[in-house]
């Protein structure tokens, strides 16, 4: 196929468009799908895509756009703030590992003599490196953003995009040149403090000059002209172009265009980063892998743990708790994309021999694709571990208390409606099947049992068999079916209240019988809709009024609907009608209460 821009556009967007929502549904992340989507279409898939390294030297900017956001979220202040994390975890972790790894290399050389003690230094320092776009991307997809996990992780992969400059500022003094490399150095030192001199005051003039011009598109191409301009200009200095673009984003985070800077270049962001994956799963050689498989398999495998260890040892020496170091430390297990410039740096001066750099790139892409893998596998290991050890703890807890009132379900809701019946000494007994929030709430002194409503023998051991009524507060809206369900059966004296999370969950319930039911975000709308009405000068005995008779309407209505609830269309259509009838109802009852109550709405 032609390699022409919108031949190629097609193929990158059809191959992720397939792929990534099946690695979604099978868990495996949308970062695996995207790299499994480059190999499908890369050189040793189908081969509908030849110039594999043009187009990772372009989707090079989804990084640097994704540093460039990140940047925008830290102003200089909490940088400085994460100056501990970032020097000392960072730090050590960089130094450590590029020695270990050095080291390893070093022991090898008994089987590969060709290797020398330069090559092992830049082994090292390239290994030593994760990579920025997987580690964020996992963060961001696991919502560890604002976690232990992912400042750890961030604080890490900060300091390794700063460790690139000295790393390249090196390899030609590794390589015997040395003459110009210090004044090389030299350059790049002032290249970024003409960056931060010239950003400080020139960012936010340019800015507005273009925000008074009234053109909003031009905004969008300004921020990306100082994205891409920034990053060239970083490169054409030795410099890492994520860097540069942080430490722009820094910049201005503290500027009034800040979020629309965000909103401009997040489209690019995420269209970039997922054909930067795409690539990297293109850059694969498979056929080094089919000719090596063991060793690839070993080198990526000691990567991974010798990198997982001392992550993991490096974490625990600064105070992280288990479970965030365990994390952070799959997070960050895998080579990163730096280690492809480092590696092709390092050959262009000399450094590395042609097969030595394709096995080590094979072993960076490898290790890339084992992230979602690991994380998935770590998960279900936590889960399993966590749970089994709860249960020990948790399950001969329960018992018949001779409650009143059973409630299956201790969240948020759960708890409102919990701490109301023991204000009013009220028997209860609680059932939560999650074993943190047991734990979490037994600290402020609240009997709760471990256990599954839905299974008949617990509900009978909680004491459902005297209990006056159960109230289902889960959030799972089949569970509290399902609860439903079993109390009838086996339980049919037993009162059954249950929670709602919207109009289908109530006309479930409706249809077996349920009539105490509450609608969560209906009663909270409500409420704020009441006080709306007060706030836009309505009288407050007028304000409530008007709730009490929407809810009587909306009831109604909403009962009306029940016998067509399982067929889409007329439910569709009935429920305009019925919003119709809402309005002239509750219009001509307004109108009558207003009448009746005239009296009481007049203010003193």
């Amino acid at each position: 196929m032609a390699n022409d821009i919108l031949s190629v556009s097609v193929v990158f967007l059809a191959a992720a468009v397939v792929a990534v929502p099946i690695a979604q549904r099978l868990g495996l992340g949308s970062v695996l799908g995207y790299l499994l989507a480059g190999i499908a279409i890369g050189p040793w898939g189908l081969r509908l895509i030849d110039d594999v390294d043009a187009i990772l030297h372009f989707a090079e900017f989804g990084v640097v756009l994704l540093l460039f956001l990140i940047g925008l979220e830290l102003n200089p202040k909490k940088l400085w703030q994460m100056r501990k994390p970032i020097l000392g975890l960072g730090g050590g972790q960089v130094v450590i590992t590029s020695v270990v790894i050095a080291g390893v290399v070093m022991a090898c050389q008994a089987f590969f003599p060709a290797i020398t003690w330069r090559d092992a230094v830049v082994v090292g320092m390239g290994l030593a490196l994760s990579s920025t776009a997987i580690a964020l991307k996992v963060i961001e997809e696991q919502g560890l953003d604002g976690s232990e996990t992912g400042q750890a992780g961030f604080a890490v992969l900060l300091f390794q995009d700063i460790a690139v400059i000295p790393m390249l500022a090196i390899l030609p003094v590794l390589a015997g040149g040395g003459g110009g490399s210090w004044m090389d150095f030299l350059w790049m030192i002032g290249g970024i403090t003409a960056l931060l001199v010239g950003g400080h005051f020139l960012l936010r003039p340019l800015f507005r000059w273009v925000v008074l011009s009234g053109v909003r598109e031009l905004f969008n191409v300004a921020a990306l002209l100082l994205v891409v301009g920034i990053a060239l200009g970083m490169q054409s200095l030795g410099l890492s172009m994520a860097l540069g673009t942080f430490l722009a984003g820094v910049l201005l985070a503290e500027s009034e265009y800040r979020h629309e800077l965000e909103i401009a270049i997040e489209p690019f962001k995420g269209l970039l980063l997922g054909l930067f994956f795409i690539s990297v799963g293109m850059a694969v050689n498979l056929g080094l892998l089919v000719a090596y498989p063991l060793q690839i398999l070993l080198a990526v495998t000691a990567l991974i743990v010798v990198k997982g260890l001392l992550l993991y040892g490096l974490a625990r020496a600064f105070g992280i708790r288990a479970k965030s170091r365990s994390q952070m430390a799959a997070i960050l297990s895998q080579g990163g994309e730096f280690a492809f410039v480092l590696f092709t740096a390092a050959m262009g001066e000399g450094l590395l021999g042609a097969s030595l750099s394709a096995f080590l790139l094979v072993v960076v892409s490898v290790s890339m694709m084992t992230t979602p893998l690991i994380l998935l596998l770590q998960e279900k290991w936590f889960r399993y571990s966590f749970d089994a050890e709860e249960e020990e703890i948790l399950e001969p807890d329960v018992e018949d208390r001779a409650p009143r009132v059973i409630i299956t379900g201790f969240g948020r809701f759960g708890q409102v409606v919990g701490r109301l019946l023991f204000a009013n000494k009220i028997r209860v007994t609680v059932l939560e099947r999650d074993p943190s929030q047991i734990q979490f709430l037994r600290k402020f002194g609240y009997k709760v049992y471990y256990g599954d409503a839905t299974h008949v023998e617990l509900l009978r051991a909680a004491g459902a068999d005297r209990a006056e009524a159960i109230i289902i507060c889960t959030d799972s809206p089949d569970e509290v079916m399902e609860v439903v369900a079993l109390c009838q059966q086996h339980f049919p004296h037993m009162k059954v209240l249950a929670r709602a999370r919207s109009r289908v969950e109530a006309h479930q319930l409706l249809s077996h019988g349920v009539d105490s039911f509450s609608r969560e975000t209906f009663a909270g709308a409500l409420d704020l809709g009441r006080q709306a009405l007060i706030s836009l000068g309505m009288h407050p005995y007028q304000a409530k009024r008007a709730e009490a008779h929407f809810r009587k309407l909306d009831t109604t209505a909403l009962r009306e609907l029940l016998p067509q609830h399982s067929e889409d269309v007329h439910l569709a259509s009935r429920a305009r009608e019925a919003r119709k009838e809402l309005e002239d109802i509750f219009d001509r009852e307004m109108r009558g209460e207003r009448d009746r109550h005239a009296g009481w709405d007049e203010r003193e």
